[in-house]
């Protein structure tokens, strides 16, 4: 009789506990990633008057070409993490009939990063509240050595 009750009492709980493993909250969706990664360094390498072939070696192949318009190359990228909203980004370059870039629009702007696009600022000025670096301090060199890179020139490919 008492192991009726004990194994009564315990029976709900043992199948409580079952099904509770079957639905734990925490588990793990991938993230599904979709199409060309495109970052603020690839705009920022494009200039007008290059040719498709120069796009082509900065951005890599366009996602789309469109047969109805064959002057404009567009890439899409697409990211869902595990459980989230889908983040889509999109960046469309025109050329013009001697196939040299003359247009790029999309979510990019060239010359100007994501953050400082949102935040309003071009990247050189101190944030609000914040003091300039020390002379002579390590954030001083390090901002003296960034403020003194050049840029380097894209290859041009030969004629063939």
């Amino acid at each position: 009789m008492q192991n009726t009750k004990l194994m009564l009492t315990s029976l709900p709980l043992v199948g409580l506990l079952a099904l509770a493993g079957c639905t734990i909250p925490g588990v793990y969706k991938i993230d599904i990633q979709q199409g060309n990664v495109v970052t603020q360094d690839m705009i920022d390498q494009l200039r007008p008057g290059m040719t498709r072939r120069q796009v082509r070696f900065v951005m890599g192949s366009p996602l789309i070409t469109d047969t109805f318009h064959p002057d404009r190359w567009d890439y899409l990228y697409s990211i869902k993490p595990g459980g989230g909203e889908r983040l889509q980004e999109r960046v469309s370059l025109v050329f013009d009939r001697n196939d040299q870039l003359v247009g790029l629009s999309g979510d990019f702007l060239p010359g100007v990063t994501r953050d400082e696009a949102i935040l309003g600022r071009s990247g050189t000025t101190p944030k609000e509240g914040e003091k300039p670096a020390k002379p002579g301090s390590l954030l001083d060199e390090i901002q003296r050595e960034v403020d003194q890179t050049e840029s380097a020139p894209v290859p041009t490919p030969e004629p063939l």
